[in-house]
């Protein structure tokens, strides 16, 4: 029997559709064409596989059996040729506000070492998953878990927590300072918020002290930079201010602040197939 994948897709099609005319015009076919199709699969399986006696198309229990093998073969092919699409290009390490701090370069000089033949390509992404739930990254790290569960996450080390000030600010020359410092001490500055990916939040102060007013921001660069020109004042995990320098912009370490956890996060399934390589790659990097 030479049964070929357009007649497995053919197969599919008709039993998803119910009908001739809605499975051709999903398959780009003419209905003559996908009928005869049919025909060319019934006729080298030697069975009736669907059952016409019916204004809406079912498949007989052979039609059934052999559409769970066709699917499982088409998925398998389908799986196979996004891996092999994957080889040939970058894998993809996104990010939202910082990646590994201090340790981003030592990784990424290792990967470069270490898989030669496999390019690392660093993106930031503006949302809390780092663009792992929109498909453009392999693998991210971030600092909010994203509640995801085509999402697998492991937390790699925490971070002290700063607070980004204006340079100009009474506590911007300050060694250390404290979260009721910077809701107490000089201008009432809004807090800075990044909704769902930037560690700040008023849980953060016991509801006596916190901010009266926040001032929402969509990325890194909107929330330095409405910090850099006074109207607001931020909290961040340490990461971030060893990433971003930024000038009118000073980074204090908060000392009550509770640390900030860094996840290591990739897809449930994996979309490179270097993945499992790389994550152990940052695992390394990480330990040492």
């Amino acid at each position: 029997m030479d049964v070929e994948l357009r007649h497995l897709r053919a197969l599919a099609a008709i039993a998803d559709e119910g009908t001739v005319t809605a499975a051709a015009a999903r398959l780009h076919l003419t209905q003559p064409a996908l009928s005869r199709t049919l025909a060319q699969l019934e006729a080298r399986v030697g069975v009736r596989l669907v059952d016409r006696s019916t204004r809406r198309l079912d498949l007989t229990p052979a039609g059934t059996t052999l559409l769970g093998h066709g699917r499982a073969l088409l998925a398998h092919l389908d799986a196979a040729l996004a891996e092999t699409r994957a080889v040939s290009r970058p894998l993809r390490l996104g990010y939202n506000c910082a990646v590994l701090g201090q340790q981003t370069v030592p990784l990424l000089r290792s990967w470069r070492r270490s898989h030669p033949h496999v390019p690392l390509e660093v993106v930031r992404q503006d949302n809390a998953t780092a663009g792992l739930a929109t498909g453009d990254a392999d693998v991210s790290v971030i600092r909010t878990l994203p509640g995801d569960p085509r999402i697998r996450t492991e937390a790699l080390y925490t971070e002290d927590r700063i607070a980004a000030l204006p340079d100009d600010h009474p506590l911007a020359d300050r060694a250390r300072v404290r979260l009721a410092e910077l809701t107490g001490t000089g201008p009432a500055l809004p807090l800075a918020l990044w909704d769902g990916t930037g560690t700040a939040s008023l849980d953060l102060w016991p509801p006596a002290q916190r901010p009266e007013r926040t001032v929402d921001v969509h990325n890194v660069d909107e929330w330095l930079n409405v910090i850099a020109t006074g109207d607001a004042f931020g909290i961040a995990a340490a990461g971030t201010g060893e990433s971003h320098g930024h000038p009118g912009l000073r980074f204090v370490p908060v000392e009550d602040a509770p640390p900030a956890t860094v996840y290591l996060a990739s897809p449930a399934h994996p979309t490179h197939p270097q993945t499992e390589e790389f994550l152990a790659a940052v695992r390394t990097v990480v330990s040492a």
